[in-house]
C-alpha cells in the first residue's frame, strides 16, 4: 500500500476534462491496485481500482459505509452531516438486511412499471418547455434535474414546488469541500423541520405514498425501526433519488452527443436504448467519490493484508474500465451486453432505487430521440465543466441546441 513517490497522493483526484477519467486510474489499475490516498478531510484512507477487488469489498457483508468507528477516516473537509459520517443510522448487520427489505417494496418492479407512463409524460412536459423556451438550452437544468425531484417528490409525497430547497439541502449533505460547517449545520436544521411538519401532516392524514408507508413501518423489525431511522430514511431517498439520477442524464446526453456516431446509431435503432443507457453507467469517468467501506476486521485485497481500522474507498467508476472485465474497456460499445457494470454498487448494500433510475434514464432517451433527433451540443466537449465539491459527480450545464 506504500506509494512510490513518497507523497499520499490528494483523492478524488483531478481529471483533464469533464468527461474524460482521470489520468491516475489506469497507473493504480495496472501497478498499485491498493494504494493509499490523502482525502478532503486530510486524512488517510485506502482506493481500489480494479474490478475484482472492488466488487469483492462491496459483496462482503461484514462492512459497511458507515463510518461510525472512532479510528475510521473523515471522508469530507466538514463531516458532520455527511452522507458518510456518524449521522447513519447505526443499525446491526441483520436490522439493516432487514431495513432494505422493508423499503426495497417500494421500488419493486411492478411498483417502477406502473411509474413508467408518468414520468414518460412529465419528460415529455419538460421537453416542451424546454423547445419553447427556443435553442439553445441547459439540457441539465430544463429536464435532467426536474424529472428526477418530479419522480421521488411524487413517491414521498412531498410537493415538487419546494425541489429548490431540496436541491440546496442535498448538496449541503453531499458537501465534500463545497460548504462551511455553519451552513450545514443550518442547512440540515432546515431540511429536518420541514420533514418533520411533513410527517406530522402525513401522520395526520396518510396517503398513498412512501412517507406514508414509512410511518406505518415505526415500531417494526422490533422496534428497532425508529421515528429517527424513518425520518432519515425519507431524508436520505429524497437526497438520493434524485441527486444521482439528475446528475447522470446529462452526464448520459453529453457522453451520446460528444461523438455524433453514437446519438446517430440510437436513432437508426431504438432496440439500443437500454444497453446504450447501461454502457453510459459503465463509462461515466464522473460518478463522484465512490463508496467507501470502513474494515472492521483484517481482510485480503489482491494478496495484500489490509488492516482492521482501515477505511477503503471503492472507486466503482476506475473498475468500471478495467480490461481484465471489460473488452476494450477505454470505449463506449453501446451494444455492450452483458454489461456487469458496478454503477449501483453490488452486493448486499447495492442501490436500492436501481430500477427506478433505469426507468428514467430510458424515458428520457427514449424521448430525446423522439423529440430532438437533431439535438447537438452547443458547446466543444473541452469546454463542458464539472460540478464540484460534491460527493456526487456531474456537470454544471449542458448546453445543447437543435
Amino acid at each position: 500500500m506504500s506509494d512510490t513517490s513518497g507523497q499520499t497522493p490528494h483523492y478524488p483526484f483531478s481529471p483533464p476534462g469533464a468527461l474524460e477519467p482521470p489520468q491516475e486510474w489506469a497507473p493504480l489499475r495496472e501497478g498499485c491496485p491498493v494504494a493509499s490516498i490523502r482525502l478532503a478531510s486530510g486524512d488517510e484512507s485506502v482506493l481500489l481500482t480494479r474490478y475484482a477487488d472492488v466488487r469483492q469489498l462491496l459483496s462482503d457483508p461484514r462492512f459497511t459505509h458507515h463510518l461510525d468507528s472512532a479510528d475510521a477516516a473523515n471522508i469530507t473537509a466538514n463531516e458532520s452531516g455527511g452522507v458518510f459520517g456518524s449521522g447513519g443510522t447505526n443499525m446491526g448487520a441483520d436490522t439493516h438486511r432487514q431495513w432494505r427489505q422493508l423499503i426495497g417494496k417500494a421500488f419493486t418492479a411492478k411498483r417502477v412499471s406502473a411509474m413508467q407512463p408518468g414520468i414518460e409524460a412529465m419528460a415529455e412536459h419538460l421537453v416542451d418547455e424546454m423547445i419553447k423556451q427556443g435553442s439553445p438550452a441547459d439540457l441539465a437544468g430544463a429536464l435532467g434535474f426536474p424529472l428526477p425531484v418530479w419522480v421521488i417528490c411524487d413517491l414521498l409525497g412531498v410537493p415538487d414546488s419546494d425541489r429548490d430547497r431540496f436541491s440546496y439541502w442535498s448538496d449541503t449533505m453531499l458537501s465534500l469541500t463545497r460548504f462551511t460547517q455553519v451552513e450545514i449545520d443550518a442547512a440540515q436544521a432546515e431540511f429536518d423541520d420541514y420533514l418533520r411538519a411533513h410527517v406530522a401532516a402525513k401522520r395526520a392524514t396518510p396517503g398513498d405514498d412512501l412517507i406514508s408507508e414509512l410511518i406505518s413501518l415505526v415500531g417494526a423489525l422490533d422496534g428497532r425501526m425508529t421515528e429517527e431511522i424513518m425520518m432519515l430514511t425519507a431524508k436520505g431517498l429524497l437526497v438520493a433519488g434524485h441527486e444521482t439520477t439528475s446528475n447522470m442524464i446529462g452526464k448520459m446526453v453529453a457522453m451520446l452527443l460528444a461523438d455524433r456516431g453514437r446519438w446517430e446509431q440510437l436513432l437508426a435503432d431504438r432496440s439500443l436504448i437500454r444497453l446504450a443507457v447501461e454502457e453510459s453507467l459503465r463509462y461515466d469517468a464522473n460518478p463522484g467519490f465512490g463508496i467507501p467501506r470502513y474494515i472492521s476486521e483484517e481482510i485480503q485485497v489482491d494478496d495484500i493484508t489490509v488492516p482492521a481500522g482501515t477505511t477503503v474507498v471503492c472507486n466503482l467508476a476506475a473498475a468500471n474500465r478495467d480490461e481484465r472485465q471489460f473488452d476494450h474497456a477505454a470505449d463506449m460499445d453501446l451494444t455492450r451486453s452483458p454489461n456487469p457494470h458496478l454503477a449501483f454498487g453490488a452486493g448486499p448494500y447495492a442501490c436500492l432505487g436501481q430500477a427506478l433510475a433505469r426507468t428514467e434514464l430510458q424515458t428520457v432517451l427514449k424521448v430525446l430521440l423522439d423529440r430532438l433527433p437533431t439535438l447537438e451540443l452547443a458547446v466543444p466537449v473541452a469546454d463542458l465543466a464539472r460540478r464540484e465539491g460534491l460527493i456526487v459527480g456531474g456537470l454544471r450545464q449542458v448546453p445543447v441546441r437543435w
